[in-house]
């Protein structure tokens, strides 16, 4: 999408909203919130939160409809395919700006099928290993890497995912060989992960917390530029012995381009008013509430969508 052409049109779209027939009287009917994942992951259970809480402001469901599937391109074309009428939305996370540049097609425009409503949280990966691996550190997973090249598999939500992309970055800055496992979300990904099939995970901290906490599996390190405020103790994977290694992730709402302004605002609105009530709940899996404007979450997205595709480039990354 061209950013100041999204801006621009939000704004025209603004301007018109008093005037907009679905204002005050929407949601009149049900909302299917569209998760491009299958159920349990992060972006599934962000999903529901914010489905509750929007149900109980607006007196009508707002209900989940899991469709994984092409590394989260299912679910997404069928909700940039959804009339554009305010009663499909979409939640998404990293993948969706991550696509664009790897997969070699993409059955629409990320940035110019979507109109943006809100970024509801920010958060960090989790390195993590399975009790069977001899690596207590990164470091040591390192070390291990190379002496036994490609004897370890990681496990990601999809081709073109943030934990795949991490975990092909992670391989490139450490100059180590990792067999990538693809699943069709974090949930699948995670289950296959604390069932042994794959040794190291790249997983949302919103996925992987509470098996952290039960001793299933180990923590290496965190991925983002500072430690978790939750986790203080896991240290991050640049001070642990990959310098400049850096992956965060993101969950967010969108619908289908040309839903009425009047729809994005009142979704935007009551989405900003209920967050604050979800910010423990989000802090006990690991994230950080943003919230803030359509056009906030336009730029972002624009922003997003170049740092991948840089990541990309760097990495050499290729869908599977």
């Amino acid at each position: 999408m061209n950013l100041a052409r999204s801006i621009a049109c939000l704004a025209a779209f603004g301007a018109l909203a008093a005037a907009d027939a679905c204002g005050a009287q929407y949601p009149e009917r049900p909302v299917r919130v569209i998760v491009p994942f299958a159920p349990g992951g992060g972006t599934d259970i962000t999903a529901r939160l914010m489905a509750q809480k929007l149900t109980e402001a607006f007196g009508q469901m707002f209900v989940i409809d899991n469709r994984p599937g092409a590394g989260s391109m299912l679910g997404t074309e069928i909700a940039a395919r959804a009339t554009a009428d305010g009663y499909t939305m979409l939640v998404v996370s990293p993948e969706f700006t991550i696509n664009p540049s790897l997969q070699p097609k993409v059955p629409y425009d990320a940035l110019r099928d979507f109109a943006p409503v809100m970024r509801v949280t920010y958060g960090q990966y989790i390195l993590a290993v399975r009790p069977s691996v001899p690596a207590k550190t990164v470091k040591e997973l390192v070390a291990h890497a190379r002496s036994n090249p490609r004897a370890l598999s990681y496990g990601s939500s999809g081709p073109g995912s943030a934990n795949h992309l991490g975990g092909e970055l992670f391989k490139s800055m450490a100059g180590i060989d990792m067999v990538h496992v693809p699943f069709k979300g974090s949930g699948p990904s995670t289950n296959a992960f604390l069932a042994g099939d794959v040794q190291v995970l790249f997983s949302s901290t919103t996925a992987i917390i509470g098996h952290v906490r039960s001793g299933r599996v180990r923590a290496l390190a965190v991925t983002g530029p500072k430690r978790s405020a939750m986790a203080p103790e896991i240290p991050t994977v640049d001070e642990a012995g990959v310098p400049g290694f850096e992956v965060t992730g993101w969950y967010g709402m969108l619908v289908p381009w040309r839903v009425p302004a009047a729809a994005i605002q009142r979704l935007n609105a009551e989405a900003n008013r209920v967050l604050p009530s979800l910010k423990d709940r989000f802090a006990e899996l690991g994230s950080e509430i943003v919230g803030g404007t359509p056009q906030d979450f336009a730029r972002f997205l624009a922003n997003d969508a170049a740092k991948w595709a840089k990541v990309v480039k760097t990495s050499g990354a290729r869908p599977e």
